[in-house]
């Protein structure tokens, strides 16, 4: 075996990345994202603009729904995110910061709903007034 044989026989090939679980975009994944992508907007749009589902509470939980799945999409077909990444602590990091975002919402809404309602009960009353 000559030295060129030796280093080429330890040098790494153009595959490694795939061995290791990593994910590569392809054209195709790209482009079936996209079209997910598109989808998942132009519905949502539709809903609005033609007033289908007759409620606006169910339209803002359909748009809300549908921009969930389009956060989905984007996580795997553009983030390239899944559970074999990085052993899958991609994935246990975005729950954990998803965890903290909803008990961070979900928090502010409800001290300001109660700020609302029980710092100026006199607002209320004064709207009765002639």
């Amino acid at each position: 075996m000559s030295a060129h044989d030796t280093a080429a026989a330890h040098a790494p090939d153009d595959h490694g990345a795939h061995d290791s679980g990593e994910a590569h975009g392809s054209l195709r994944g790209y482009l079936t994202g996209f079209i997910l992508s598109v989808i998942l907007t132009a519905i949502p749009f539709w809903l609005v603009m033609s007033g289908a589902l007759g409620s606006a509470t169910a339209t803002a939980f359909a748009i809300m729904g549908f921009a969930m799945v389009q956060i989905v999409v984007h996580m795997i077909y553009f983030l390239h995110m899944n559970f074999r990444s990085e052993g899958g602590w991609s994935l246990l990091a975005l729950g954990f910061t998803l965890i903290l975002v909803v008990i961070t919402l979900s928090g502010s809404l409800w001290v300001m709903y109660h700020l609302n309602t029980n710092m100026m009960p006199g607002m209320h009353e004064m709207r009765r007034m002639p």
